[in-house]
């Protein structure tokens, strides 16, 4: 069972769930935006993204976010995916990342635009 995030009882008063597909995506969110520190159990789980939006907007960002981001997803997901390319955007109030990895189950490619607003 793929459970849904956030996590919420559906219609019948069952724990929701996701496809495998969705449920992916779904943590690959959940790593992305979590701050190191914030889950009491996992306290160096997360990739600590958002600390980063304040920062200067420029070309080395980027490219320490990509790293960023790719370290921490081949840490918590590499069992489940293969990235294979990232891409960061800071845009005006935006941060927008562009992931493309490999389903390692279904061997399916994928690619996740994932943007959060600050």
């Amino acid at each position: 069972m793929d459970i849904a995030y956030p996590f919420r009882i559906d219609g019948q008063g069952r724990v929701a769930d996701v496809p495998y597909e969705l449920h992916i995506r779904q943590l690959i969110e959940q790593v992305l935006f979590t701050i190191p520190g914030e889950r009491v159990n996992r306290p160096d789980f997360g990739c600590g993204l958002q600390q980063l939006i304040f920062e200067p907007n420029n070309e080395e960002l980027a490219t320490a976010s990509e790293f960023l981001i790719q370290g921490s997803l081949k840490q918590w997901l590499g069992e489940a995916i293969r990235v294979e390319a990232v891409d960061v955007e800071n845009i005006d109030s935006t941060l927008q990342v562009t992931i493309q990895y490999i389903l390692l189950l279904t061997k399916q490619r994928q690619i996740a635009q994932i943007s959060r607003r600050v």
